[in-house]
């Protein structure tokens, strides 16, 4: 489990979480217009993707199969939805709105609609505005915390080694940074768990059970001042990326760096990796001119450091 992010409180976030769930009727046992809470979310998929089969509804809803079938039933049952068979695949048996379904649905979005547009008309258009948002966000931060679900940030080990590297330099190779200059070519990176002991050191990586993801770590900066550290080599596969785990490793990171005895985090990347840069923007990276030390990484065309203590990316 992750640990709670520093300087959150979540006692409101929750309590009004629970407030919008009894107003909204969600703790009773029919929804709108004579539909269960459950059947008017299967409605309204069917309704925006045409047909569905129970296995895509499960991955959709994000409910386990068993609710799923027994969803499919009641509606089948009211004569909501129907079964069709797949002509080009008969093992797919994927099932469809019927038109007593449509005007169930209708029904309720119209219902829906009503109770949410009279309690959105009690706020001024700007009070609006930050509920559309802030819902928005917290959906998606939810998101976030299930796909980050099975995947955990550790100190690397020997055994990850192979593994880093071969991130490493996939990563750099999709950016074009193969040539001379680039950390790509340092002597660590096969070798990256011996490279990252001590305590002035560390390096962290994201795994999915025993499969390692993407990593990143901390070290004194070559020919730098004794308290200025450098983030080296935080890269990720492509399919950990857009599930906030960059925030999350990049917090471990700094974390580990300001415990070591660093005060100040340096960091080259290049300009083009726009995703990375907006990642250290947010947790108060500041731009420099130049580079500082002497990493021997001269391809590198965009400098950052950050004053740590950190505080979290917003």
């Amino acid at each position: 489990m992750a640990p709670t992010p520093r300087g959150i409180d979540t006692t409101a976030v929750r309590e009004s979480s629970r407030r919008m769930v009894r107003e909204l009727g969600f703790l009773g046992d029919r929804c709108l217009a004579d539909v269960g809470h459950a059947q008017a979310h299967v409605l309204v998929e069917l309704e925006r993707l045409g047909e569905a089969t129970a296995g895509e509804l499960t991955s959709t809803l994000l409910i386990d199969k068993a609710a799923v079938s027994r969803t499919l039933t009641g509606l089948m049952d009211a004569g909501l939805i129907a079964r069709r068979v797949d002509a080009s695949d008969r093992r797919r048996r994927p099932v469809r709105l019927t038109a007593r379904g449509r005007r169930a649905l209708a029904r309720v979005h119209a219902t829906a609609d009503e109770q949410v547009s009279v309690a959105l008309g009690f706020l001024s258009p700007d009070e609006r505005a930050v509920v559309e948002q802030g819902l928005a966000l917290y959906a998606k931060a939810l998101a976030r915390r299930r796909l980050q679900r099975d995947l955990t940030i550790r100190p690397i080990r020997r055994a990850d080694d192979a593994a880093m590297a071969a991130i490493i330099r996939s990563v750099m190779g999709d950016f074009g940074a193969v040539g001379e200059g680039y950390s790509v070519h340092d002597p660590e990176v096969d070798a990256m768990s011996r490279a990252y002991r001590g305590s002035a050191a560390g390096f962290f990586v994201i795994t999915d059970g025993e499969r390692v993801l993407g990593g990143g770590g901390f070290a004194a900066l070559t020919g730098g001042e004794p308290h200025v550290c450098e983030l080296r080599k935080m890269y990720f596969l492509p399919e950990l990326r857009g599930r906030g785990m960059g925030a999350r490793l990049l917090t471990r990171i700094l974390d580990g760096a300001y415990a070591a005895g660093f005060t100040t985090c340096y960091l080259e990347t290049l300009e083009h990796m726009i995703s990375a840069r907006r990642l250290y923007e947010a947790f108060g990276f500041a731009r420099l001119d130049g580079a500082m030390g002497n990493t021997g990484h001269c391809s590198c065309d965009a400098w950052y450091a950050l004053d740590l203590p950190h505080a979290p990316a917003s």
